[in-house]
């Protein structure tokens, strides 16, 4: 058959339909946002009133151990999203590297535990615009909010993105200005309402130290406190930050992306939670925290520094924390069912997308189920949230539990040689396979320009690393010095500056260039001891 003869491929400009797929169109800006919101809701505007209850100021310890099982959690996932980016997730990671069996239980655990969340969210919204209206009846509010929410969805991933992007710039924005207020009564001793000096040594000075109510105890009503009850609102409140697995099969660069919102995951721990209720706990005694009159702290940090207008600030807050919650627990949910309907775990029809790559189908679907629920809480309140949330509250750990299994079922393929054959992964197998995922996740996550060094990295090369460097850097600076006699121990020296700077952080090299400066010219010295031996003999 000639060149001429041949049938041409089919182009988007032709009459062919090109086939629908997912658009990856989430930008960088789009990730590191929808990570960070997705830490920061409701749960923490108001919950935190119920978790320092129950365990006055050591609820900091909790939030530090909780994030850090998060933060592991969510670094298991991104090492199968990285190498292998796909809608659905650990469903799909499941279904591929475990068994059929458990992508569905996984996939279908996760999509009904959003239906539920996103349950309790829509059911709460009217009590938000009730602030401002209340002549308008919570269901109406309820409908309004889930119509625009869904309508949202239907425009595009790229919309979607958007939408999570400002949500969660009004969230941090509210966040940050609680922490700077909360610093300034203490820097400049403002008075407080409650007439006690504004302090960090509040944390152990006021009424039962650090630890009020110890690791579990049951007080006289029967009721049990303690830093491990609160342990359990403080694993819920970081229920959502999994969602960067979710949107890995729809961005534009997962490779860069995914690993830095998974690395930053520590720092907006330290700053949006332990940070913020550090700072509150030192302005306002933690046993005068919450209550029906100011029920959260954070409308009594902005009242200690004059600003009255709080409540209904923060009630914006939160209306938007809730359409943040909702909006992302319809693109989870419509992306888990298109990727069961792949997998053959979910009807076909779920898996049909519109000409803008969205599950339109998984969309509207996860809506009226949602609609139905929120049906239920205004008939059936006290079963609603009795029941059900305690359901949800299950089917999170699930979730959580089953990512940890299935990373290792994953690490067990790719070490056998079983890695995708799109991914970096591809060939290799055993130790070599395994490192190359350590090193996908350990990257550099730049920030304005400037290589910051993630944790992990950080730690690896100051405890492992440097000291194998420093035989490294010692052996060539004596085969440069042997080899190359015309060089002297600074050109050396800078000549190994500049080779390793792409490789390791600057201030790692600096902290060993003294002592390499040293080494390198008792070297120097030796060759010139070894040559002139030579030259008398």
């Amino acid at each position: 058959m000639s060149t001429a003869d041949a049938p041409k491929k089919p182009r988007e400009t032709d009459d062919v339909p090109v086939p629908a797929t997912l658009r990856k169109s989430l930008k960088n800006r789009h990730i590191q946002l929808i990570a960070l919101g997705g830490a920061i809701g409701t749960g923490l505007f108001y919950g935190s009133s119920e978790s320092i209850a129950l365990a006055g100021p050591s609820i900091l310890l909790a939030y530090l151990v909780g994030g850090f099982a998060i933060f592991m959690i969510v670094r298991a996932l991104s090492e199968m999203s990285v190498e292998d980016p796909k809608a659905g997730a650990f469903s799909y990671y499941a279904t591929r590297y475990w068994s059929k069996r458990a992508g569905f239980i996984s996939g279908w655990n996760y999509w009904f535990n959003y239906i539920l969340v996103s349950m309790v969210e829509l059911s709460v919204v009217g009590k938000f615009v009730n602030y401002w209206f209340p002549a308008i009846p919570t269901w109406v509010s309820a409908a309004v909010f889930l119509v625009i929410i869904c309508a949202a969805n239907l425009l595009g991933v790229s919309k979607f993105g958007e939408f999570e992007f400002w949500f969660a710039i009004i969230k941090i924005v509210a966040v940050i200005a609680m922490i700077v207020g909360g610093l300034a009564v203490i820097i400049f001793a403002l008075p407080t309402a409650s007439g006690i000096k504004a302090s960090f040594a509040n944390w152990f000075t006021l009424e039962g130290g650090f630890f009020p109510n110890g690791l579990m105890e049951q007080t006289k009503d029967g009721t049990w406190t303690g830093l491990l009850m609160a342990l359990v609102v403080v694993m819920f409140s970081f229920g959502g930050t999994e969602l960067i697995g979710i949107t890995a099969g729809e961005t534009e660069d997962p490779r860069r992306t995914i690993p830095r919102a998974t690395n930053d995951i520590i720092w907006r721990i330290l700053v949006f939670y332990i940070g913020a209720l550090g700072v509150i706990m030192a302005v306002i005694p933690w046993n005068t925290i919450g209550g029906d009159d100011v029920p959260s702290p954070f409308v009594q940090i902005f009242d200690s520094v004059g600003i009255h207008a709080a409540a209904g600030i923060l009630n914006f807050v939160c209306l938007t924390a809730v359409m943040s919650v909702y909006n992302s627990g319809l693109y989870a949910n419509s992306r888990m069912l298109y990727s069961l309907a792949k997998q053959g775990n979910a009807p076909a029809y779920l898996g049909k997308l519109n000409a803008k790559g969205v599950p339109v189908a998984g969309v509207l679907t996860s809506a009226v189920i949602t609609a139905i629920a929120v049906v239920v809480v205004f008939v059936w309140p006290e079963f609603a949230f009795n029941y059900l949330m305690s359901i949800a509250t299950i089917a999170g750990i699930i979730n959580w539990t089953m990512i940890m299994f299935t990373e290792m079922k994953f690490r067990k393929v790719v070490a056998a040689g079983g890695a995708p054959e799109d991914s970096e992964l591809a060939g290799k197998s055993g130790k070599e396979a395994l490192d190359a995922i350590q090193a996908a996740v350990r990257q550099s996550n730049p920030v304005g320009g400037i290589g910051v060094p993630d944790t992990g990295r950080g730690a690896h090369v100051l405890l492992r690393q440097l000291p194998r460097r420093r035989y490294r850097r010692r052996d060539l600076a004596r085969h440069s010095l042997c080899g190359l006699p015309a060089h002297s121990g600074e050109e050396v020296r800078l000549h190994l500056r500049i080779a390793l700077t792409d490789e390791h952080s600057v201030r790692a090299i600096r902290k060993w260039d003294l002592f390499m400066k040293q080494l390198i010219d008792a070297d120097e010295l030796n060759v010139g001891l070894r040559r002139r031996s030579i030259v008398d003999q």
